[in-house]
C-alpha cells in the first residue's frame, strides 16, 4: 500500500555549498509539506548503519566518510504519491543524466556527491524516517 510520506536527506555537499534554502524551496514549490526536519551530524556508526545495504560495495568507506564530513538535513515529506514524485523531483543519481530542473541537475557535483537522498520505496521511507526520527510518530 502506497503512503503519502517519504524521507529525504540533504547531504553534506549541499549544506557546504549553501544550497539548503534553495533545495527546500524546490521541495515546497513541488507541493511537498515538511512534517519533520532536523539538521544533524551523522556519526561514523550512524552512516554505517544507515547505508548497511552497501557494506560490501567498494565505495562503502568513501560513502561513510562523505556522509560524516559535515552536517545533513533530514526531513520527512508529505504529498500524494510522495516517494515516486520525490524521486522525479531529485532526478537521476548521476547529475549528468538528471533531467533539467531537477535538484541533482541543479545542485549535485557528481554521482558520489549528489546533493540529496530520496527514499526508493514506501517501505524504505518508513525505515529511513524511523532511523532519523526515532520515537516520533512519523508514519
Amino acid at each position: 500500500m502506497a503512503t503519502n510520506r517519504t524521507f529525504t536527506m540533504l547531504k553534506p555537499d549541499s549544506i557546504e555549498k549553501g544550497y539548503t534554502g534553495a533545495i527546500l524551496e524546490k521541495i515546497n514549490a513541488a507541493g511537498f509539506k515538511i512534517v519533520a526536519m532536523k539538521m544533524t551530524q551523522m556519526t561514523k556508526r550512524d552512516a554505517e548503519n544507515f547505508y548497511a545495504i552497501h557494506k560490501d560495495r567498494p565505495f562503502f568507506g568513501e560513502l561513510v566518510e562523505y556522509m560524516t564530513r559535515g552536517p545533513i538535513v533530514a526531513a520527512v515529506l508529505e504529498k500524494d504519491n510522495a516517494v515516486e514524485d520525490f524521486r522525479v523531483l531529485i532526478g537521476a543519481t548521476n547529475p549528468e543524466e538528471a533531467a533539467e530542473g531537477t535538484i541533482r541537475k541543479l545542485y549535485a557535483a557528481s554521482i558520489g556527491e549528489n546533493a540529496v537522498h530520496g527514499s526508493d520505496s514506501d517501505e524504505n521511507a518508513a525505515i529511513e524516517s524511523a532511523f532519523h526520527f526515532a520515537g516520533r510518530e512519523i508514519f
